[in-house]
């Protein structure tokens, strides 16, 4: 049975004020209008409601049943309603964040820290996977928004740069030198003649370096694989090969000098770094208070 919910408006408030005239007076609508409205209602259940006489209107035995349903189901409504409003004004929700382990780690973390303690109401689940996964989830709706590298492929989402990545050739002194020891190679020769660790074939930093290997016509001795930057770097930091990482994520090791940018000739620009999301996401007020607070914030 589809019945408006005015007319149940209408029905409580003839029985709270006890008469047509006071429901009329409480709801700002004449005296017909509230009249049509109960018998619009009778007829939909196919029963009396209210018994009229000289003092007003009571209710029969169906109207009480009824009167005591819509009592409880305005009751639950009310309590929906101020739920809403206090998530609203503590700014309580949920936000679905996409990024990848790395630029969770390095890139991310940073910007939760202060916005978790701001508003500790807001829970925030993250889902870790390559950029190019990221993107496809955002673009299904999965998830409310992603930190990523900017694809050329962007008009549909928004956008917001948070910063540059800087891919670099990266390995420990002593395995460069025992490198150039047995080989003789030198810059980009040794990417050739090295193992060269880079991430898989599903990250989008890897499609950079594969058209930069191509292009050069390197074809690497021996190659190592992974699913995170975070093990390549620490891969490098051993010393089993050349690492392709951001300069970022290594610049303490660059500058203490436990590892060395090789010279390789990679001319790849520096990529943006940010969040993208769903145009129709933005007035989701979760998403919206995590994008002022990034805005605002001294990291950015």
């Amino acid at each position: 049975m589809n019945i408006n919910i005015s007319l149940y408006h209408v029905f409580a408030a003839v029985r709270e004020t006890g008469s047509i005239s006071g429901a009329a007076r409480r709801l700002y609508i004449s005296q017909p209008a509230v009249s049509k409205s109960i018998r619009t209602l009778e007829e939909e259940l196919q029963t009396k409601l209210f018994i009229r006489n000289s003092k007003g209107v009571t209710l029969t035995e169906d109207g009480r049943i009824l009167y005591d349903h819509v009592k409880e189901a305005f009751r639950y409504l009310e309590s929906g309603e101020a739920e809403i409003q206090r998530r609203t004004n503590m700014g309580i929700g949920h936000l679905i964040i996409g990024v990848s382990t790395t630029l969770c780690r390095y890139k991310l973390l940073p910007y939760l820290r202060g916005f978790t303690s701001l508003y500790p109401n807001i829970s925030i689940t993250i889902q870790c996977q390559p950029t190019l996964q990221t993107l496809s989830l955002i673009r299904s709706d999965a998830i409310d928004i992603g930190m990523v590298a900017r694809q050329k492929n962007f008009s549909d989402l928004e956008f917001c740069n948070l910063g540059k990545l800087e891919d670099v050739f990266v390995a420990t002194p002593e395995y460069l030198q025992n490198l150039q020891k047995r080989t003789g190679a030198e810059g980009i020769g040794l990417l050739s003649r090295g193992t060269l660790m880079l991430l898989n074939n599903e990250n989008a930093t890897r499609q950079y370096v594969n058209y930069f290997l191509e292009e050069k016509h390197i074809h690497p001795y021996h190659m190592i694989e992974s699913t995170t930057m975070d093990l390549l770097i620490e891969f490098a930091r051993t010393g089993l090969g050349i690492a392709c990482v951001i300069r970022d994520f290594v610049r303490k090791d660059l500058e203490d000098g436990s590892l060395v940018e090789i010279d390789a000739g990679y001319d790849q620009p520096p990529r943006d770094v940010g969040l993208a999301w769903q145009k129709s996401k933005e007035n989701e007020r979760a998403l919206e208070l995590f994008l002022d607070y990034v805005n605002s914030s001294p990291l950015s």
